[in-house]
């Protein structure tokens, strides 16, 4: 029988659009659909659908988009997320799955990394030359010359165009909401991962057949390594969710409105509280894709002194996966949300970046820890849902849940402990980071199929995983 990757689904406040496979859609929890519910009573709204990694969060499902049109819109924080502009960023190398064989290698730059990407609880970056008020009013461009090292060769320099957005534009008077201790705190945590489902992989890649000429203008062969990144906005992006949540939930219990959920926060675009958590927000895109560019800049040092100065990277693609923004669709403005939601454009779309105008821009889909991940391009069938796919694997089962229920063997099984092709971590025990595991996560290659299957994008190129660092929250 004929699969069906898209479903509309009625609810009691309004329609929520279902990509998913028939699997997918079978396993999801009854929850998501009482918070789709929930969301859908915020009023004016335009457009809501899950994608096929959706699981229940705080307020707003994961894996969300929810659209307004800009002049009569609505935020929610509980729609963003509390890691505002956490996302992936991929850089390419000039080295192959051979050069990188050798567990020992593999377990020396595992270490060496760890010099340059602090990974301890409370770590503290290396980056205390930086000014943070540059860097969330200005974005990479806020950073020191020395720290976009391809500055000086304009032809083959992606650090600043390779990306999303390199910069995103704010009113900086609402930066003077937050005391000295969170821009103490956020400062220290530049360049640093974070806990929980974020880190650094080495991968190597497998072009998808179909699309080798897209990988081939993309600048990707077979066998290469690249490096793929996950991180937010650490501290600067947690204030911000806190202390404008706390601001827009008081607001809205004076004003006498809301939903069964208290953990939904919304409020019209147009109130003072909504623009004063726009412009924060913006603030903490900034730090994301700066927090990023820095790891990235670690890594690449640590590279370099395992490998020797032969060795090369940049940037593939930097883009985010929590955040609200403008976008155009056809002839409208709307105000659209992503919550572990990430946008592919197809080629010919105006809000490509330069370099990817007659591609398509990477979309880049990370697995859970010992699978595959994915380097993606968008399809022209995306306009439908806004241009929006999955962000990763999605979560079935708690943390406390995957202590309880996954054994440290099989978890090292998944990560091929003790064999040539072991995914090397740098965690001194699986134990520690036991909740990670692939078992608590969904199957990524049906995700990615049901994404494929909806029409909405197209596999490039499947990334094994070699060595994985994690941090510490």
């Amino acid at each position: 029988m004929e699969q069906t990757f898209y479903r509309q689904v009625q609810l009691p406040a309004g329609t929520v659009h279902v990509y998913a496979g028939d699997e997918l859609y079978g396993a999801l929890d009854y929850k998501v659909f009482e918070m789709a519910n929930n969301n859908l009573q915020i009023p004016n709204q335009a457009y809501m659908s899950y994608t096929p990694d959706v699981h229940v969060g705080v307020g707003t499902c994961i894996g969300t988009t929810a659209v307004w049109e800009s002049k009569n819109g609505y935020v929610s924080p509980s729609i963003v997320g509390s890691d505002i502009g956490c996302g992936m960023r991929v850089h390419v190398t000039n080295l192959t799955r051979e050069d990188v064989q050798d567990v020992k290698l593999r377990r020396k730059l595992v270490r060496t990394i760890e010099k340059y990407l602090p990974v301890e609880e409370h770590a503290r970056g290396h980056f205390s030359d930086i000014r943070l008020e540059h860097v969330v009013q200005k974005g990479l461009h806020g950073l020191p010359k020395k720290y976009i090292p391809d500055g000086y060769t304009p032809r083959k320099a992606t650090s600043l165009t390779h990306v999303e957005s390199s910069r995103f534009y704010l009113d900086e008077e609402a930066l003077n909401k937050f005391p000295d201790i969170i821009w103490h705190r956020s400062h220290r945590q530049l360049g640093t991962l974070g806990g929980g489902n974020h880190f650094v992989e080495l991968q190597a890649i497998e072009i998808a057949e179909e699309n080798h000429d897209i990988a081939e203008q993309w600048g990707l062969f077979d066998g290469q390594v690249v490096i793929m990144i996950h991180s937010g906005s650490r501290a600067w992006g947690g204030a911000v969710s806190q202390y404008n949540t706390s601001d827009m939930a008081k607001m809205m219990k004076a004003a006498g409105y809301g939903t069964a959920d208290p953990k939904l926060v919304y409020a019209e675009l147009a109130h003072p509280v909504a623009q004063t958590y726009v412009n924060l927000m913006y603030s903490a895109l900034n730090y994301a894709v700066v927090n990023r560019h820095l790891i990235a800049y670690g890594v690449r040092e640590a590279c370099k002194d395992v490998f020797g100065s032969k060795f090369e990277t940049k940037t593939l693609y930097d883009l985010m996966h929590n955040y609200a923004w403008e976008e155009r669709h056809g002839e409208t403005d709307y105000f659209v949300h992503r919550k572990g939601a990430t946008r592919a454009l197809p080629a010919g779309h105006p809000d490509n970046p330069a370099p990817y105008a007659t591609t398509g821009h990477p979309a880049l889909i990370p697995g859970s820890m010992g699978t595959a991940s994915y380097l993606m391009v968008g399809a022209s069938g995306g306009a439908a849902n806004y241009y929006s796919i999955c962000h990763g694997a999605g979560r079935i089962r708690s943390r406390s849940a995957t202590k309880r229920l996954v054994t440290v063997d099989a978890f090292a099984s998944a990560m091929r402990v003790g064999t040539d092709e072991e995914i090397v971590v740098n965690q001194r025990s699986l134990e520690t980071i036991l909740d990670e595991s692939p078992q608590a996560y969904k199957d990524v290659d049906q995700i990615i199929d049901s994404v494929v299957g909806a029409g909405l994008a197209q596999v490039v190129a499947k990334c094994k995983p070699l060595a994985t660092v994690k941090g510490a929250s």
